[in-house]
């Protein structure tokens, strides 16, 4: 584990595949104690785990975890190990924030533009995004790393990564879509007014 500087009394949020804290994380979590974990020595992460393994870690520690394009990347049978974890890992007012790629809305767009799936879908900061690095997996990152695991491995629907987070335990769920990501909220209890204030949500979409 890196030694980083602990903010006192603040709130903890674990960065589940991170990488890097100069990649930016929602503003809800500005002045919480922003932990990175990842598979990738490389990188050097405050921890250094498998998030399959999160059972080796102690329990009831953070506040919130963020999982921001990390969960597509294990095998879908391994999913439900990833969110055990998750929910060990969380005190009980926690909640998990994960986002994942749209992909029924990134098939749809191929359907309805007539594209192909090395077409470009979107710019980002790492160039050009097709639906084939969507679906499968950032083609660049994966050949220049030589890591199989920054391939996808498996995708998500709303329904379905609602469905996953309350059979693993989160009593509330609230998701967000877009065009290119399901954004998933899972509270272990039923989140206050505040909480979900801060998160600039409301109880309409709750489940």
């Amino acid at each position: 584990m890196n030694t980083t500087r602990k903010l006192k009394n603040a709130k903890k949020v674990l960065n589940v595949g991170g990488n890097d804290k100069l990649i930016p994380i929602p503003p809800c979590f500005d002045g919480w104690q922003h932990d990175i974990l990842d598979i990738d020595p490389s990188v050097s992460p405050d921890i250094l785990c498998d998030a399959r393994e999160l059972w080796k870690l102690p329990p009831r520690q953070y506040d919130a975890i963020y999982c921001s394009h990390n969960l597509e990347h294990y095998y879908f049978h391994e999913v439900p190990n990833v969110l055990k974890g998750f929910k060990l890992l969380l005190k009980r007012d926690g909640f998990v924030y994960i986002v994942v790629p749209n992909i029924i809305n990134t098939v749809k767009k191929l359907i309805d533009e007539n594209m192909d799936l090395d077409d470009t879908l979107y710019v980002s900061p790492a160039g050009p995004i097709a639906a084939i690095d969507v679906i499968f997996g950032l083609r660049k990152q994966i050949q220049e790393s030589g890591d199989d695991y920054f391939a996808h491995k498996c995708g998500f629907s709303e329904t379905l990564l609602k469905k996953l987070l309350i059979t693993h335990g989160f009593k509330c769920i609230i998701s967000v879509v877009d065009d290119l990501n399901i954004t998933a909220y899972g509270f272990y209890d039923e989140p206050s007014n505040k909480m979900l204030e801060s998160l600039d949500l409301n109880e309409a979409g709750m489940s």
